[in-house]
């Protein structure tokens, strides 16, 4: 017993120039980053003089809890506003200004934090950049709306809002790409999906078409073979069942892969391979292999279009292994009109030998599929007599636009 299994496609990865750049770049942030904190603190550190009356020892301190917290933006940017946020704070509170300065802290500060607040707004959630805001406004509003500094204490919140605004719009499109990317990662796996589908399709199609039909053909002459040929004695008679026993079990077989490779959902196959010109081959291999076939033909094969041929060739072909497994011996008559409009008719009278148990398929519904396919229609039915009759009604031209969809699954009738 054989394992199929139907593999699973795998979403395209980025490959190694992919990842290559989105390294890079991280390399270019986390750079600018430590470039800005460098030029921050290089700047802090000798104008803290000019503000604040701080010793020597210290102001390397200072400085640092001006600058430094900037480095924090990438690894987390709500600490590293809180430890900027309360630095400020206490060396507003414990260091005292130069005479005549009115800055509680330093320019570079008040610089800082507005970096500090805008990675907030880009990378954290809402509720926690509203605080970070409301924070900060209060701060800056408390302690630099001075007499001395002159600032109006709603430009801070308005200044702050401006700078939250900024970094939400930039935190949306930054999702909306990655959303896109991911749809269409989704895309691609979904495309890959139906590629499979469609595959499995055509082979399932392919499988039932020509193998179980030359199979059919097979058991009908190995079944047939002793009333056809004289002088058959009883060991080449039982080689005849012998052969003829294990096509059918080869047949089976292949019903069941059919089941394994048709899924649904799955897209009718616009591109079979034989056309309407081939069907004349088809008949006479058919009637060599001792199908009692006629078979007449009104107006030009070679006129009708090609995909439309196929279908039409594929229905005869499974007309035909039909008659071979449910009737064998019996009188087959195929029509084609093809002068105005094109209709195919397969009658079959009832059979004349017994007929093999323990096969049943697709058949009728994958010639419904390719009628459907090309814009027709098929009927099967059994007639008085005992026999059967499948007519198709397909165009004269390829349509444009058909519906994809298949009729449901319908058992052979033995």
């Amino acid at each position: 017993m054989m394992e199929h299994s139907a593999a699973q496609p795998a979403v395209k990865s980025p490959g190694f120039w992919g990842r290559l750049a989105r390294l890079r770049l991280r390399w270019w942030v986390d750079g600018a980053t430590v470039l800005v904190t460098v030029v921050l603190f290089a700047v802090a550190w000798p104008t803290l003089f000019i503000t604040h009356q701080v010793p020597w020892s210290i102001a390397p301190l200072v400085a640092a809890f001006a600058a430094l917290p900037v480095l924090l933006i990438r690894v987390n940017a709500p600490l590293g506003w809180a430890v900027s946020a309360g630095s400020a704070l206490l060396i507003a509170l414990a260091v005292p200004n130069e005479p005549g300065e009115a800055l509680p802290f330093q320019v570079v500060h008040i610089v800082a934090l507005y970096f500090l607040v805008f990675a907030v707004a880009l990378r954290s959630p809402p509720q926690l950049t509203a605080v970070v805001w409301a924070a900060t406004s209060l701060l800056l509003g408390a302690a630099l709306s001075t007499e001395g500094v002159g600032a109006d204490p709603w430009a801070w919140p308005v200044s702050l809002g401006a700078t939250v605004f900024i970094g939400l719009l930039l935190r949306s499109l930054v999702r909306s790409r990655s959303e896109l990317n991911r749809q269409t990662e989704l895309s691609e796996l979904e495309r890959a999906r139906r590629t499979i589908l469609e595959e499995k399709a055509r082979i399932a199609r392919d499988l039932h078409d020509v193998v179980a039909h030359h199979m059919s053909l097979v058991v009908v002459q190995a079944q047939t073979a002793p009333y056809r040929v004289s002088d058959v004695n009883d060991a080449a008679r039982a080689e005849f069942e012998s052969i003829g026993a294990t096509a059918r079990e080869a047949l089976n077989e292949i019903r069941g892969l059919l089941g394994v490779l048709r899924s649904d959902g799955q897209l009718a196959e616009h591109a079979p391979q034989p056309t309407a010109a081939d069907l004349e081959a088809l008949f006479v291999g058919a009637a060599r292999a001792g199908v009692d076939l006629t078979w007449s033909v009104e107006g030009t094969l070679t006129l009708i279009p090609d995909t439309v041929g196929s279908a039409l060739y594929r229905i005869v072909q499974e007309s035909l292994a039909n008659v071979g497994r449910h009737a064998p011996g019996a009188a087959v008559r195929v029509t084609i009109d093809c002068a105005e409009s094109l209709e195919l008719t397969v009658v079959n009278g009832p059979g004349t030998g017994p007929a093999p148990t323990g096969i049943g398929g697709l058949g009728i519904a994958g010639m419904q599929a390719r009628a459907l396919a090309v814009g027709g229609r098929l009927t099967a039915e059994p007639t008085p007599d005992g026999g059967f009759r499948v007519n198709a009604r397909l165009p004269h031209q390829t349509p444009t636009d058909l519906p994809l969809t298949t009729p449901p699954e319908q058992s052979t009738p033995a």
